[in-house]
């Protein structure tokens, strides 16, 4: 199966403060804390894919990093897969230098992995996989 865009993450100070989006006619769907990345997440739903605000809980986080270096911005781009470990291998074996060689925890009852940003011109990409007994 061809990936799909899931969502485009966000970097922001504060999803409060991000009324934008709010302003423009979308809606907050859930919002969820993902202790493992150090952020709370705002998910948005925009047509097919969603925006997910990403607000760092501390200092160290990756977010927090990220704004701190680059500011507030698109953070990644999500891409669904039906085999998680599979693509993992696949892209490995090509070249493609991996941050998470193996899946890890992430929001929405999902596994993620995300390639180095060197892989995607620049970009930092997730792929994302829904755990089947997660499914609603």
């Amino acid at each position: 199966m061809k990936p799909i865009l899931d969502h485009i993450g966000i970097a922001v100070r504060s999803i409060e403060l991000s009324r934008i989006y709010h302003d423009l006619g979308f809606h907050t769907d859930h919002v969820e804390v993902v202790e493992s990345q150090g952020l709370r997440a705002a998910f948005i739903s925009a047509g097919e894919a969603s925006l997910e605000l990403l607000e760092p809980l501390h200092d160290g986080s990756p977010v927090a990093k990220f704004i701190e270096k680059r500011g507030e911005g698109i953070h990644h781009l999500c891409f669904r897969v039906d085999d998680l470990e599979e693509r993992l291998v696949d892209l490995q074996g090509k070249g493609y230098r991996l941050i998470n060689p193996q899946p890890i925890a992430g929001a929405n009852g999902c596994r993620v992995a995300f390639l180095h940003p060197v892989a995607g011109n620049g970009v930092l990409i997730e792929l994302s996989m829904k755990d089947h007994e997660n499914d609603d």
